[in-house]
């Protein structure tokens, strides 16, 4: 009942548009008033004066939309229809009233009984959402069945060019637009206007009035038992059989059902081609005029029956649904695959962010380590200059020491010098200790630092292997993605060819870095060994020293210093230590 609703609205929604005279999507009361009561007639609906004249009352409202009249409609006139009207003399109603209005009948070669059929298989073939239209695939099916009835070649190369110049702004032609695309002939060049005609009528016959086979056959009577030539017309559970083909006189039906079958019969009484129609309470005898026909005949019968058992509605309903489910399919692989497109598309640009992300970070990190690289180049160069320093200071200390020696008259005070520039040669060991360790330290920093970096290399070379094999998936997820990916891919490896640079470049600034840490690493082991020397020298001369003890209650000396460290006694023994070490050496 879904069905037959449907295709009544499409016959309805053309008349009510065509009421519609300013295009304001509103109809009068008074046109929806003479529209309803002429819907009751030919849908042999009863009529209920009081609904129609509650639901269009004189009010306020003013003019009624399509909207508001759908209740009424649905209620009061569609969900009574029963299949038992006329669906020819329907259309025709609602054709007369929109015809009038939308038709231009001197433009057209088809007449305008024709072109009644042509807008009635539109709303067969029609999409079934408003405003109504006729896809390209629907045209070039209506197209090839009207070239085949008319017995020509289907020009597929005509129909593609005709599609090449359609309009990309719409889906599909209108009724009327369908009627002038076949009117004005251009697919039926060559053809007269009643083969033209006679094609119409054809597929008029199939689609809309199930026709699914008609031709001239002989029929044996049940009586008289003699033979009569009757024009047969097969459709989905019926045969009928009239005096001609102009359909006036009905000589009777074969009804059909599943449990009826059809038989060929051998030759017989002077009679070709026979063959069998069996019912429940009769049977047929039927002649046709040759062997093809007959194989026909029978063939179309037997689908028939088989259809009835199966249950399944005629061949062209049945492909028409097909063709549509194939479209909304078509169209729900587009939407997802427009879909998938914009998912790649977003994780793209997360990609592009997280690679730019990266990016900072390893800027970041590169800024870190030259900072470190320069704190490390002006630490050595303390270093040097105060080891540099250190060493002018020892020349001039052992200068001095030797003008001490060569002037015997003040060894005392040279002694007492000495004392002190020893006590400063260990505050400057210390100091040397001290800048060891903190070279140590320094050490540690660049290998921490070095660390660091082979840490972040491996985690990016394991976030490229990543992106590299989610990029390898997608690439195998379908070949049909490849060619519409490709541009995305070249960005993805020309991102992945800069990261690689950049890791190549944390490569070789961890590469220098290393050297760098063999540099000071070689430059503590020789102020390692500059301080050992220190100690050696300051072993040679520990005799010169002592450790600060209570001093003695004898007087000290007093020199220019002030008060000595040792007595009287204990200078006179050092002296003649000192002058044996002396005459020895």
């Amino acid at each position: 009942m879904g069905g037959l609703k449907d295709e009544l609205l499409k016959a309805i929604w053309h008349a009510f548009t065509a009421l519609d005279l300013d295009h304001s999507g509103k109809v009068s009361k008074s046109q929806l008033k003479v529209l309803s009561h002429n819907l009751c007639t030919v849908l042999k609906v009863p009529h209920d004066p009081v609904a129609l004249e509650e639901h269009f009352r004189d009010d306020d409202e003013g003019p009624v939309s399509n909207q508001g009249y759908m209740p009424y409609l649905n209620k009061f006139i569609l969900e009574k229809v029963q299949d038992n009207f006329d669906k020819i003399e329907f259309n025709r109603m609602c054709w007369t009233l929109c015809v009038k209005k939308n038709l231009a009948k001197s433009l057209l070669l088809i007449t305008e009984d024709d072109a009644f059929k042509v807008w009635v298989i539109f709303n067969f073939l029609s999409e079934d959402k408003y405003p109504l239209i006729i896809v390209p695939e629907e045209i070039e099916y209506l197209l090839k069945k009207l070239t085949e009835a008319m017995g020509g070649g289907w020009q597929q190369e005509q129909f593609e060019n005709y599609k090449i110049n359609f309009d990309d702004s719409k889906d599909g032609l209108s009724v009327w637009e369908l009627i002038e695309l076949i009117g004005n002939g251009q697919f039926s060049k060559g053809m007269d206007r009643q083969t033209v005609s006679m094609a119409i009528n054809e597929v008029f016959n199939e689609l809309i009035l199930d026709v699914l086979k008609q031709g001239y056959m002989m029929k044996k009577g049940h009586r008289r038992k003699n033979w009569t030539e009757r024009w047969f017309v097969l459709k989905p559970n019926i045969i009928s059989y009239y005096v001609s083909e102009d359909l006036k006189d009905k000589k009777g039906d074969i009804l059909l059902d599943e449990n009826c079958c059809v038989e060929s019969l051998p030759d017989k009484d002077g009679k070709k081609c026979l063959f069998l129609i069996k019912c429940f309470d009769k049977t047929f005898e039927i002649s046709a005029s040759d062997k093809k026909k007959k194989q026909e005949w029978i063939q179309a019968i037997h689908s028939t029956i088989h259809l009835l058992k199966l249950g399944s509605p005629p061949p062209h309903k049945e492909a028409r649904q097909r063709r549509k489910e194939l479209r909304k399919k078509v169209l729900a692989e587009q939407e997802e695959l427009e879909r998938q497109m914009k998912e790649l598309q977003v994780a793209n640009e997360n990609k592009q962010q997280e690679l730019e992300t990266v990016r900072k970070k390893l800027e970041e990190a590169a800024s870190r380590a030259a900072e470190e690289e320069k704190k490390r180049l002006q630490t050595q160069v303390e270093l040097q200059a105060r080891f540099s320093t250190e060493l002018e200071r020892e020349k001039l200390i052992r200068q001095q020491m030797e003008e001490q020696v060569a002037q015997k008259s003040s060894e005392l005070e040279q002694y007492l010098q000495r004392v002190r520039e020893l006590e400063d040669m260990y505050l400057k060991l210390q100091e040397a200790l001290e800048d060891e360790r903190q070279a140590r330290q320094d050490e540690e920093t660049v290998r921490k630092l070095q660390a660091r970096l082979l840490e972040e290399e491996s985690s990016k070379r394991a976030e490229l292997e990543k992106w590299h094999l989610e990029q390898q998936q997608a690439i195998r997820t379908t070949e049909a993605e490849k060619q519409e990916l490709e541009n995305q891919r070249a960005v993805k490896e020309q991102a992945l060819q800069e990261a690689v640079e950049q890791l190549q470049q944390l490569e070789l600034e961890r590469k220098q870095a290393l050297e760098q840490y063999e540099g000071v690493k070689k430059k503590l082991e020789m102020a390692a060994n500059k301080t050992k020397s220190w100690k050696d020298r300051v072993a040679q001369h520990e005799g010169l020293i002592r450790l600060i003890e209570p001093g003695s209650k004898n007087p000290h000396l007093i020199t220019n210093w002030g008060p000595a460290a040792f007595t009287q006694a204990e200078l006179e023994e050092r002296e003649k230590s000192w002058k044996g070490k002396k005459a020895t050496e």
